[in-house]
């Protein structure tokens, strides 16, 4: 009886939404590579983020307008502050599992943005970027830019004086671009930072702008992997499986663990993994502490301000341009501010993008061994040293003061020349040592491509 009352609503749900053609996908075909589920971490931080981010959204004043405090922080009793940071501190101090929460947020978006960086240099150094991917690298890429976004926008909401004073770097270089920083400055910010416009644009930016753009992205870059299938890694030989003989170069066909049920426990697996990650983070590692830094003051300015590591490259990049690189073509004035904080991030973001069309190859499906590459893994080397040397200039205060005992005056040359000449010669070295053992394995470099096939996922 039970199992003809179930047929009999499996029936009417069908009937109305065509289940039985949505079975095929539940063989679709997964790659047993683990470092594929970088992907799926990203996603399910993201819905971490969202479940958190409403939470703290009932609680979050997104007003500047002072109030006067009475809560349970002593220190600020009676004192008259801006409501953001009065509700920040009633999140953190007063509402029950409101620290674990906004613990959980600070941490789910760090490991968002860096699973997402992970992610896209798993799929550089594999080549799984080329053709026909291009598209879903361009996606990924526009993906990363919005998760720094979202990051930078909600680290402003607190309105602490360490984050006000931070926004107002953003502020600074947003209106630095020639001609229309103004306009662009009075539309993210409200005016001059800071207003009482500037706290509700970038909560509006970054609990409704920015996350949905981000669901639409990912929506994006999930149908496009569905519509091309997987990479997947080199076979050793021939495939035996399902009453038939696999070719090992038929990139048409994907080996691999099915959909359901074997890649949905895996990924059940992965999520509770990343719950119980975020979740130590959360428990055991604080956060920022809005209470030590107090409420916006505009009269005062905290010795050490820096933002977050995904961010650290482009301060660095701000830190090494000198103060004369600024100059005037007639009414258009060029600043060291734009030139370090929009242009070359710019540039850095442009080749990104552009990279899967500057190294194209015929279709295929598979992924290429990164030691079989030697211009491609040694462009992908030098890159990260060149992000990694820029992120050091950006702490460069605390290197020349506290490291070496010196003044910044005496790092910045340095910095700016290993900047300069540190990822060139680390590429050239990837280069010929990787060169030279594929000579050696008689390998050729980027492999054979084989020509994308027909069939169904296996």
């Amino acid at each position: 009886m039970a199992d003809s009352r179930a047929e009999r609503l499996y029936d009417w749900f069908d009937a109305r939404l065509d289940l039985r053609s949505g079975q095929s996908f539940l063989g679709k075909a997964f790659p047993a590579e683990d470092s594929f589920l970088l992907g799926e971490v990203a996603l399910f931080c993201f819905l971490f983020l969202v479940l958190s981010g409403v939470f703290l959204g009932f609680f979050y004043e997104p007003s500047t307008s002072d109030v006067e405090y009475d809560g349970s922080v002593a220190e600020f009793q009676g004192e008259e502050m801006p409501e953001a940071f009065a509700s920040v501190l009633h999140i953190t101090y007063t509402v029950p599992f409101g620290m674990f929460i906004r613990r959980l947020h600070h941490w789910a978006a760090h490991l968002f943005v860096a699973s997402i960086g992970l992610h896209m240099l798993r799929v550089f150094f594999t080549g799984a970027y080329r053709n026909p991917r291009e598209i879903n690298w361009v996606v990924g890429t526009g993906l990363a830019v919005l998760a720094m976004g979202a990051a930078y926008t909600g680290y402003a909401l607190p309105f602490d004086e360490f984050a006000a004073t931070a926004t107002s770097i953003g502020y600074n270089l947003t209106v630095s671009v020639p001609l229309v920083g103004d306009f662009l400055g009075e539309i993210v910010f409200g005016g001059e930072f800071p207003t009482s416009a500037t706290i509700p644009r970038l909560y509006f930016m970054h609990v409704l702008l920015i996350p949905a753009a981000i669901a639409v992205g990912l929506a994006v870059h999930m149908a496009l992997l569905i519509r091309q299938k997987h990479t997947e890694a080199p076979r050793e030989s021939d495939v035996q499986g399902g009453g038939r003989t696999v070719d090992r170069e038929d990139d048409g066909v994907i080996v691999g663990l099915p959909a359901f049920p074997n890649q949905a426990a895996v990924s059940a697996v992965v999520f509770f993994l990343t719950a119980a990650t975020l979740s130590a983070l959360a428990g055991l590692l604080p956060v920022h502490n809005v209470a030590e830094y107090g409420p916006n003051d505009p009269a005062s300015t905290p010795a050490l301000i820096m933002p977050d590591w995904f961010l650290m490259w482009v301060y660095g990049f701000l830190k090494l341009l000198p103060t004369w690189l600024s100059f005037s073509v007639g009414p258009v004035h060029v600043s060291t501010e734009f030139v370090g904080g929009i242009v070359l991030p710019g540039l850095v973001f442009a080749a990104i993008v552009a990279w899967p069309f500057v190294d194209r190859t015929g279709p295929t499906h598979f992924t290429t061994d990164p030691l079989e590459r030697p211009r491609q893994t040694a462009v992908g080397v030098a890159a990260v040293a060149f992000v990694m040397i820029a992120s050091i200039a950006g702490m460069n205060n605390i290197l020349a003061a506290q490291v070496l005992g010196v003044s910044t005056g005496v790092v910045n040359p340095i910095l700016t020349a290993a900047l300069l000449g540190v990822p060139p010669l680390f590429g050239g070295i990837t280069y010929l040592l990787l060169r030279d053992a594929s000579e050696e394995s008689g390998t050729e470099e980027g492999g054979t491509a084989p020509t994308a096939g027909g069939g169904s996922d296996d």
